[in-house]
């Protein structure tokens, strides 16, 4: 096994498939942070809220006021360097450091595909994204057409587990049995053209399902199998263009088009490559040489130590909730970051009551005036959410004078269409509770079953 793992990693690839990829990365994230700034989301998240969610453990992350424009403003130029191979290490840890503070701002615009970037980002640090067809390698005058396979196939690995882990995660009674929650979503989908009539019926509803759990465990090895990769990525393209004609999910079905490139052989990037240098009048020939970049294990420890760490977190991440007691669709301990993607409807109310210890006088607070609708509607069904608006509430009060204050909430959440049922044990002091890694035992227990992974 030693020695196949040696011989693997002295094993040598085209170049040209990373270069395409560091290309349409870094295109794909500056239209990312344009679109977000047009939009005027910046202001609206990231500034206008007098709120901010934190994830555990990076309380300390908080938005800059008007100097949150700054960080944006980073992150975009880090996308023209990456694109261009200009200063790419520079470029890319600059990225991964403005776009990752960027998500960490607020946790209730949490999604799957900005934690997809950042892990991306990431390990596009480690690899030689700028070895060929970069501006570096003009200047310094030194292309290398050849680059270790693994540099390739991690970036293989990390998409099969996205897709793969997304599959697993279908594999359960809501999902596969009722339908839900696209028996929810699709019959909304009433006004789109062709489709609308069928997202009515029943049984589209049990295909989409289906379908969606089939292809993102299929998807992978139909990518990997030469015979089978152009007939997956008009699946890729099929699936990911419909997902964004029935869901608002910005960007990440580009993204995720783009990205499934990767699996092609490198004669298809070198005429993406010829093409692009047709448009932009770019000398190609100066980057094809026979030079090979090696990158030794025995002199780059720290290097392949990060990245089988990396993969060692990616792949048992996702099953840390297993730790918990519970119903993980109901207390969501150990949801985030798990690949779970588009698999719960969830609806709560959240109506919080501060109360004097002592004298027993009490009062309801209106959420308008601390948190955003957006930020109310993430609040009312996610435990950990609910935490830490009450003991924002209960600091905010004593600063205004009141003594002996305690948090209660009574709270009501309906998930994938069963009924609204209690959440919160109303009878907690929430000011009391502690945020932790630990099981919130003050969950009330789901009246329910969802059996699978």
């Amino acid at each position: 096994m030693i020695i196949n793992s040696t011989e693997y990693l002295k094993k040598n690839t085209e170049a040209a498939p990373l270069a395409v990829f560091r290309i349409f990365f870094g295109i794909m994230m500056l239209i990312s942070i344009i679109r977000f700034w047009s939009y005027g989301w910046i202001d609206k998240l990231y500034i206008q809220p007098k709120f901010f969610f934190s994830y555990y453990g990076f309380e300390w992350v908080k938005p800059l006021g008007i100097y949150t424009y700054v960080i944006f403003i980073l992150c975009g130029v880090s996308t023209i360097f990456i694109t261009l191979g200009y200063q790419y290490r520079i470029a890319i840890i600059t990225f991964f450091l403005s776009f990752t503070y960027i998500e960490l701002l607020d946790k209730t615009t949490y999604l799957n595909h900005y934690y997809f970037i950042s892990l991306l980002s990431f390990i596009l640090i480690f690899l030689p994204a700028n070895a060929y067809y970069s501006l570096d390698a003009k200047i310094k005058g030194v292309s290398y057409q050849s680059i270790p396979s693994w540099t390739i196939d991690a970036l293989k690995l990390l998409l099969g587990i996205v897709y793969f882990y997304a599959g697993l995660a279908k594999l359960n009674s809501d999902w596969l049995i009722k339908a839900m929650p696209l028996k929810i979503w699709l019959p909304s989908k009433y006004d789109v053209p062709l489709l609308g009539e069928l997202m009515q019926q029943e049984w589209m509803h049990y295909l989409f399902s289906y379908s969606g759990m089939i292809y993102d465990l299929t998807i992978p090895l139909l990518l990997l199998y030469r015979k089978t990769r152009p007939f997956a990525f008009i699946l890729v393209v099929v699936f990911h263009v419909l997902t964004r004609v029935l869901f608002p999910i910005g960007m990440f079905p580009y993204i995720m088009i783009v990205s499934t490139l990767v699996f092609f052989d490198s004669g298809f990037h070198h005429k993406v490559l010829r093409n692009i240098s047709k448009i932009f009048k770019i000398n190609k020939a100066q980057f094809d040489t026979d030079k090979v970049l090696e990158i030794i294990p025995q002199k780059n420890k720290i290097l392949f130590t990060t990245l089988i760490l990396f993969f060692v977190i990616q792949f048992l991440f996702p099953f840390r909730y297993l730790l918990y007691p519970g119903e993980l669709f109901w207390t969501e301990e150990g949801y985030r970051f798990s690949w779970r993607v588009m698999l719960m409807e969830k609806a709560g109310y959240a109506n919080f009551k501060i109360v004097d210890g002592e004298t027993k006088k009490r009062f309801y607070v209106d959420n308008d005036d601390f948190l955003t609708v957006f930020q109310q509607k993430q609040m009312a069904t996610q435990p950990d959410f609910i935490l830490e608006y009450a003991q924002y509430l209960k600091k905010h009060f004593e600063n205004q004078g009141h003594q002996n204050v305690q948090v209660f909430v009574e709270s009501y959440v309906a998930l994938n269409g069963r009924l609204s049922t209690p959440y919160i044990d109303p009878q907690i002091d929430l000011g009391k509770q502690k945020e932790s890694f630990k099981h919130k035992k003050w969950i009330i227990p789901f009246n329910d079953e969802i059996k699978g992974l």
